[in-house]
């Protein structure tokens, strides 16, 4: 059941979209969980950005879209911290142009008082972790840490930590971060759409895939949106 603090978050983060993007989602869902926020968004691609989609112009709308977020996340931390009464210590986001989907993921300091309850055993869940260091130890290394919860029947979330190899840390200290970030987009985000087993493995279609970066916190968010099973 969509709780008043949901509905709230839902309409301010299409509003403040809309209003800094010339064009908000058509719909974004709002789940809760422990100390997780994700704000799901639908068909969120402005008239502008389609053409440059068109056109494969890719890295052009992932460039723009980071510097109107800088810009905004400082205001989307702020309003969360004052709508759910939670200090919010960590904020991710990806985008998936293909589907015209975005994700806002929010990680705060205590649970959240109208947060409903997330699963942290589900179907495939050791698996899922076997798979995803797979692809890790492709483009970084075998995460050092790495947690996975199901917030509800559509969202999954992969929290991964210690992730970074040397050379990555020096691009990140030598000024590269906004670099790194679309190269990483490009080739693990990349492996992880394209793996064939993720399904199989959750017993159920993917319907998203996003994957975000803390370089400050050597630190990724993964987030699965999938069809609910019975």
């Amino acid at each position: 059941m969509e709780t008043n603090v949901q509905r709230d978050l839902s309409s301010y983060i299409g509003r403040v979209l809309r209003d800094h993007f010339g064009k908000g989602p058509e719909s974004v869902f709002v789940t809760l969980g422990h100390t997780f926020i994700t704000c799901y968004l639908r068909n969120f691609l402005s008239p502008m950005e389609r053409v440059l989609l068109e056109q494969d112009q890719i890295v052009t709308i992932l460039q723009t879209r980071d510097l109107l977020m800088k810009n905004l996340l400082p205001e989307i931390t702020a309003y969360l911290k004052i709508a759910t009464g939670v200090e919010i210590r960590e904020v991710y986001y990806d985008w998936g142009l293909h589907n015209r989907s975005g994700i806002i993921v929010a990680l705060t300091s205590e649970p959240l008082p109208h947060a409903g309850e997330i699963a942290e055993a589900f179907t495939g869940k050791e698996q899922l972790h076997e798979e995803i260091e797979k692809i890790s130890i492709q483009v970084e290394k075998i995460p050092e840490e790495m947690f996975s919860y199901k917030l509800n029947m559509r969202t999954i979330l992969v929290v991964r930590n210690g992730i970074l190899v040397a050379i990555e840390k020096e691009f990140i200290r030598l000024g590269f971060s906004e670099s790194l970030r679309i190269a990483k987009r490009q080739l693990e985000k990349g492996m992880l759409h394209n793996d064939l087993h993720f399904e199989s493995i959750l017993g159920t279609k993917v319907v998203d895939l996003f994957v975000d970066w803390d370089f400050g916190r050597d630190k990724s968010v993964i987030v699965f949106i999938v069809n609910p099973t019975s």
